[in-house]
C-alpha cells in the first residue's frame, strides 16, 4: 500500500493546470532510532534551550533568530521579517523553464519525490506534460516552498509519473576544481589499464538493492530482539591479529595480477 501524500497542490504549465499529490520517494522510517533516557528512572530526557552566558533556561517566547556579524554581535530578525521574503508558491508548481535532461549533473540533486495526478479529470493534462518532457528529453525547472524553505525543483518524467527532485542551492555545491585541480594529467600505462579493465569486468554484476543493505542496522535489530527475549548480549567476536598496513611503495602490476588471480577462483556472477 502506497504511503499517504504529504503535499497536495497544482502542477501548472502556462494555462494548463492539474491537481497533483507528492510523496517522498525515500524513507528512513525503518531505521533503528534511539531516545536518550535517564538510566536511573528510565524516563526520556527533554531538551531545552539555555542562555550560553547565564546558563538559565529561555522561554519559547524569548527565542529569536540572529545573524552573526561579529564576535558576540548579532543582527536580530523577527519571524515576520523572515516570512515576508518567502515565496507564495507553497501550493503551485509553476514550470518556468525547461533544460536538457543531461544538462544537470547528479551533484545538484537533493531529495526525490513522487508526483502523481490527484484527480482523474486532471490526468490528461498531467500525462501530456509528462510525455512531452519525455519525448523532448527535457526536465522542468520550478520553485516551491518545501520543508519550510524556498527550493528550486526539477521535474523528471518517470514511467507513468513524475519524479520531483529538490535541487541544492548554488552555495551548497563546491567546485571540483578546488579539489581535483592539483592532480596531474597523465596517461596511464596501457598494460595497467588492461589489467584494471579486466578486474572491473570480473567484478561486474547486475544492480541489486541488496548491494546497499545496512549490516549495522541488521546487527542492531538482532541485539534488540535478543534483549526483548531477555537474552544476554553476545560479546564482540575476537578478530585475528591486525595485519600490517600496506607499504606505500608497491608494485602495481604485481598487485593487479594477484587481484585478478584471486577473482578468477570464484565463479563470476552477472
Amino acid at each position: 500500500m502506497a504511503p499517504r501524500s504529504f503535499w497536495k497542490g497544482y502542477l501548472k504549465l502556462s494555462l494548463v493546470t492539474c491537481p497533483v499529490a507528492m510523496t517522498p520517494a525515500t524513507s528512513e522510517n525503518e531505521k533503528v532510532r534511539f531516545h536518550t533516557l535517564n538510566r536511573k528512572t528510565g524516563n526520556r530526557l527533554a531538551s531545552q534551550y539555555v542562555d550560553a552566558v547565564t546558563g538559565k533556561p529561555v522561554d519559547e517566547d524569548d527565542e529569536v533568530k540572529g545573524y552573526q556579524r561579529g564576535e558576540d554581535d548579532y543582527v536580530i530578525l523577527e519571524d515576520e521579517e523572515i516570512e515576508a521574503v518567502a515565496l507564495e508558491s507553497t501550493r503551485t508548481i509553476d514550470i518556468s523553464m525547461f533544460v536538457p535532461r543531461d544538462g544537470i549533473e547528479w551533484i545538484w540533486y537533493d531529495k526525490p519525490h513522487y508526483l502523481t495526478p490527484d484527480d482523474p479529470v486532471g490526468e490528461e493534462a498531467f500525462s501530456v506534460i509528462r510525455d512531452a518532457m519525455a519525448s523532448t528529453k527535457m526536465v522542468g525547472i520550478s520553485r516551491l516552498v518545501m520543508y519550510r524553505r524556498e527550493r528550486a525543483v526539477m521535474l523528471e518524467p518517470r514511467d507513468k509519473g513524475i519524479v520531483l527532485w529538490t535541487l541544492r542551492y548554488g552555495d551548497e555545491v563546491r567546485s571540483e576544481k578546488d579539489y581535483f585541480g592539483h592532480i596531474k594529467e597523465s596517461k596511464p600505462d596501457a598494460k595497467l589499464m588492461t589489467l584494471v579493465e579486466k578486474l572491473i569486468d570480473e567484478r561486474t554484476k547486475s544492480w541489486n538493492p541488496a548491494m546497499v543493505s545496512d549490516p549495522v542496522q541488521d546487527r542492531l535489530l538482532d541485539i534488540i530482539a535478543s534483549k526483548k527475549k531477555g537474552k544476554k548480549r553476545a560479546g564482540k567476536a575476537k578478530t585475528e591479529a591486525e595485519t600490517e598496513p600496506p607499504s606505500n611503495v608497491i608494485n602495481i602490476m604485481d598487485a593487479l595480477r594477484k587481484s585478478i588471480s584471486s577473482e578468477g577462483k570464484s565463479p563470476k556472477r552477472r
